[in-house]
């Protein structure tokens, strides 16, 4: 009678190591590049662009460059290792809403490269390489911010408490394109290019802010109906900040662009329009920031765990920053000018909280394990 071999296991190899770490890596990654970006483009934006910043910023943009390829690079290998886990992503409403994170990503750091690497790569260089992940984000978030909401309709199933902040992410990646579209505008041939990339943007600010304004209602009446976030999902409060600080931005840098079109007869209205509208959502942005901060306090004396929400605390609070910048431009009242270098304050506070973390976490393992249910 022949004797039974026991077959001992195969010992994994680095290639299958690779893999495993990169079934977790889901389409939130990409805020640890958002909130890196917004770090060095809130600082350019700052009233009176102070010289000792010039250097942090631009070691800050070179970095969140850095992170936007790794981000890539995984999410890219994530997607062709585990396409049963990146549909999983899909079909996820907790999940799902993160991939309006890409565009905005490639947005964020499109524009610091204009705005503060410029100074390093040159003028052209980085006309030339913003303009390119412009277009990239553009085009992604516009994709982006149709087909998540058509699968929250046709193929998600929320349960009614499920509502949440996140859902934000998908519709606010257009708004980011209307704030850093005018920054090219200048360098496009004047006439038409120049009118159609201005208004294409009016345009983006509108189909974001509205679909913004039928969210943000089911948001705040899950929290009346249902209370409290769960602790870990505290943070995405923050996220209410995006819309309200990146439109008043998208409005302020649009009137910044309009001596470009020339004579056209709505180019002196958008300075004004710049006012009339940013003054009193930043009214509300800073409400909301009150609130979802005593949120935080509470969940925090309860044991508040660190996750990738975290990141929540960094981009939202910098596009305020960016809008009371453009607000203390277009006003010249100085209280602006400190509300914005206030907030720029508490950006660079929680994203040096977010960064050590999410470090440590890596180091670990903790934050490349599967998600707790």
């Amino acid at each position: 009678m022949a004797t039974l071999t026991p077959v001992r296991p195969t010992a994994p190899t680095a290639q299958d190591r690779r893999s495993a770490l990169l079934r977790h890596i889901g389409p939130n990654w990409y805020a640890t590049v958002m909130g890196t970006a917004i770090v060095a483009n809130a600082g350019a934006a700052l009233p009176g662009h102070p010289s000792w910043l010039r250097v942090p910023c631009l070691v800050v943009w070179a970095l969140s460059g850095v992170l936007l390829a790794a981000v890539l690079t995984a999410r890219v290998g994530h997607l062709l290792c585990h396409p049963d886990q990146a549909r999983r992503h899909l079909l996820d409403p907790a999940v799902a809403p993160f991939y309006g994170c890409l565009s905005m990503a490639l947005l964020a750091v499109g524009a610091g490269t204009l705005s503060v690497g410029a100074e390093w790569i040159g003028v052209p260089a980085a006309v030339a390489v913003d303009a390119g992940l412009w277009l990239a984000g553009t085009a992604s978030g516009l994709l982006i911010a149709v087909a998540i909401p058509y699968l929250m309709v046709v193929r998600h199933r929320v349960a009614p408490d499920g509502a949440s902040p996140v859902w934000l992410l998908p519709v606010v990646a257009p708004m980011v394109s209307a704030a850093t579209g005018p920054a090219l505008v200048p360098h496009l041939p004047p006439g038409q290019w120049r009118a159609a990339l201005l208004l294409g943007g009016y345009a983006m600010f509108g189909l974001s802010l509205l679909a913004t304004l039928v969210m943000l209602p089911v948001v705040f009446a899950r929290l009346v109906q249902h209370g409290p976030l769960p602790l870990a999902l505290t943070p995405t409060l923050f996220l209410v900040l995006g819309p309200l600080g990146q439109s008043t931005t998208a409005v302020g840098n649009a009137a910044d662009a309009a001596p470009a079109l020339g004579s056209a007869p709505y180019a002196h209205l958008l300075g004004g329009f710049a006012v009339l509208y940013g003054v009193p959502v930043m009214g509300f942005a800073l409400l909301w920031l009150a609130l979802a901060g005593a949120m935080v306090v509470r969940a925090a004396r309860r044991g508040m765990p660190f996750a990738m929400t975290w990141w929540a605390f960094t981009f939202p609070v910098g596009t305020c920053v960016t809008g009371a910048a453009s607000l203390a431009r277009h006003t010249g009242a100085e209280v602006f000018g400190w509300l914005a270098v206030g907030l720029y304050v508490l950006l660079v506070a929680a994203w040096g909280t977010a960064a050590v973390r999410t470090a440590r976490g890596l180091v670990s393992g903790a934050l490349l394990a599967a998600p707790r249910r």
